[in-house]
């Protein structure tokens, strides 16, 4: 099947899953804006007020089980032990401002940029102690940091936050009855520049944010503690999609059914994060099909769309245009 054909045909195969095309992708949408910048990231715009999740653009050739380096990448192969400078010519051309950081945990894919985009923006960073620790160690000032472990609601600008504790995904089949491992915390006393593998989980978090008139739920892994989302009832949820979500039982199900069933839903942490953003993302596209699936099964009237990374989405008219 011709590339693109496919692309459509698995964005659109059917009724409740968008087009792969984006309505107004060119024009200053009103409301509600969203941007994928890959991996678990995103900016969340009303136009007044800049949320970014996870801001991560380096994307290290740094293989994994899921996430094969691609042959054409001419870039050296990154280990645990390779110091990671920030591209910051991509930063630069993609982030202008912020308002707030919100960090879901410290792994190098969800936070080694972010010291860069924190001084920056000079936008408040919301995190765990391990990301806070990480920031300073840094050279990102104390006033920019809010250390944070859940429960706690953050007013900034336009945008409500709540802190919605949570857990990283299961990378292997889980032990009956073993105790879960506590995560690894950033080290206290580590002095910068960090390795790659210094950036540990550090434990991870979800929110819910209130901004333009909508309610979000968005994770940074493949995990969730199903009381902490009880009685939310978010229009839009951006659920980590990878293959590591099969280790959850009834992972989507679970999930539809306890966010009741959101209007949208747009996958996040799916694509192979460490290629380049050149590399064609619809050569990765496979791996989210089952979850779209997972959505259709579990909550049919749910519009699931998979946005192209970069390209902003104009949620107003994405929603209209689904609108019955």
């Amino acid at each position: 099947m011709n590339r693109h054909i496919f692309v459509v045909a698995l964005l659109a195969m059917s009724a409740g899953v968008a087009a792969a095309t984006h309505p107004n992708a060119n024009a200053q949408p009103s409301g509600l804006r969203m941007t994928y910048f890959g991996a678990a990231g995103w900016e969340i715009t009303d136009g007044r007020t800049v949320v970014l999740v996870d801001p991560y653009f380096t994307r290290a050739k740094y293989p994994t089980p899921n996430d094969a380096v691609s042959p054409d990448d001419p870039r050296p192969i990154v280990t645990n032990s390779s110091i990671v400078p920030s591209d910051t010519k991509t930063i630069d051309a993609h982030v202008t401002r912020a308002d707030v950081i919100v960090i879901t945990h410290t792994h190098p894919d969800h936070t080694l940029d972010l010291p860069y985009v924190a001084i920056k923006t000079g936008a408040t960073v919301v995190g765990t102690a391990s990301t806070a620790a990480m920031c300073r160690a840094s050279g990102v000032p104390e006033k920019q940091l809010k250390v944070v472990s859940g429960h706690e609601e953050l007013t900034f600008g336009g945008a409500s936050i709540r802190v919605i504790p949570s857990l990283h995904g299961i990378f292997r089949a889980a032990v009956p009855g073993a105790p879960a491992p506590r995560p690894p915390l950033f080290p206290a006393d580590a002095k910068p520049p960090f390795a790659y593998g210094q950036f540990q989980e550090g434990g991870t978090l979800a929110y819910d944010v209130k901004i333009g008139g909508h309610e979000i739920v968005l994770f940074g892994s493949m995990n969730f503690i199903e009381s902490e989302l009880t009685g939310l009832h978010p229009d839009i949820a951006l659920i980590g999609s990878k293959p590591e979500r099969s280790f959850i039982e009834n992972y989507t199900p679970r999930l539809m059914t306890v966010l009741n069933h959101p209007r949208l839903v747009m996958p996040t942490h799916w694509d192979a994060f460490n290629v380049p953003y050149d590399f064609p993302q619809d050569r990765t596209l496979e791996q989210v099909k089952p979850f779209i699936e997972e959505v259709k099964a579990a909550s049919p009237e749910t519009t699931v769309y998979v946005p192209e990374r970069l390209k902003p989405v104009d949620v107003e008219a994405l929603l209209k245009k689904r609108r019955p």
